[in-house]
Formats: C-alpha cells, structure tokens, sequence
C-alpha cells in the first residue's frame, strides 16, 4: 500500500475532515483524520496492518504495543499480521498505564503502532513506559505522520504516508480569531 493510496482511503471513507479541530497534544487545526472511520471497515484495517508489519518485519518484534484508543484496531491489525501478541496502553489519572492483566518480559522486542501521528506525545510516552518496564523498543509506526520528522528517543518512525496539515497554538489560531466553531474529536477530548 503507497502513500497517494492510504490518502484515497481515507478520502474514501470521509475520514479526511476540514474544520476547526483540537487535537489531542492541545494544538489547533483545519484538518483532522479520522482513522475509526477507515479502520471500521475490516478490510481496510487489515490492508493497513498487512502494508505496516511488512514496513516492520524486519525489526523483528515479539509484541504491538499501542495507546488506546485510536492505536487499538490498527496495533492489532499489525500484530495479527505479524503473528505476535497486541497490547495496549490506557490513561488512567491522565497518564499511560499497562493494565488488565497484559506484562511484558524484561528484554521483550517491541514495536510502538499508532493510527495517526502529529506531535508525536503519545508515541513517546508509550516508549517511555515499555522501557521502564523492561521491554525493548525496536521501532515506532503509524498509518498517518501528519507532524513531520520524529526520533523517539534514538527510535525512527515508520509511517504509510505523511500528510501536511496546518497546526496551531491556541493563542496564535486563526480560526478562533474567526470565531469558527469548535470540534474536540480525539479520544482525549471527550469525543464526539
């Protein structure tokens, strides 16, 4: 699966939205992708996961980890087309947590799977946690890098496509100052 091919998914799919958006690192944007609804169709999410663990593959993981919510279908995709376990991580009391019973054995390879990557926050956090509990990080992907270049703590990002959408702070966003309306999609928003 190209670049210009996941872009005509998510077109497809409506998953492509022009608004006034908040995302989930608290920047401000006239565009947001909307991967639930391009990964609620499985074939699309097993395509997506199928493209992703080949990019993958040769790192060799063990296990997907991914932060809930928006990496939970694509992180089980990839793991399934992997042939390795999937786990997630979850916030609770507004940080990320391994909970439910899911472990990672010290020195366990791991890759980190994302649906959409702008700032990169969640990446990295969940890079953070799997290191502190022993797990090796051997990559870092997602579907969508539309937040440019990111190094997660000496781990590249892998993505199917990048795709350049306008961000802003809130005190510097145009479409405030235009009294556009507000939309708060993101699983940290409270989404719609």
């Amino acid at each position: 699966m190209q670049s210009d091919q996941v872009i005509a998914l998510f077109k497809k799919c409506g998953a492509l939205l022009d608004g006034h958006f908040i995302l989930s690192s608290g920047l401000h944007s006239s565009g947001y992708l909307q991967s639930a609804l391009v990964l609620q169709h499985p074939k699309h999410a097993t395509a997506i996961g199928v493209a992703l663990a080949d990019r993958v593959s040769v790192l060799t993981p063990g296990v997907v980890v991914s932060p809930a919510l928006g990496g939970l279908i694509i992180g089980h995709e990839v793991a399934r087309a992997l042939g390795v376990r999937a786990l997630f991580v979850e916030r609770q009391d507004g940080k990320l947590v391994l909970r439910r019973g899911f472990n990672l054995e010290p020195g366990e390879r791991l890759i980190v799977v994302e649906d959409v990557v702008t700032t990169g926050g969640s990446t990295q956090e969940t890079i953070n946690l799997v290191r502190e509990l022993g797990g090796v990080v051997v990559g870092a992907s997602t579907i969508i890098n539309r937040g440019g270049q990111h190094v997660f703590s000496e781990t590249r990002l892998e993505a199917l496509a990048e795709v350049s959408l306008p961000t802003y702070e809130l005190n510097k966003c145009p479409l405030c100052i235009q009294g556009v309306s507000l939309t708060k999609p993101g699983s940290r928003n409270n989404s719609k």
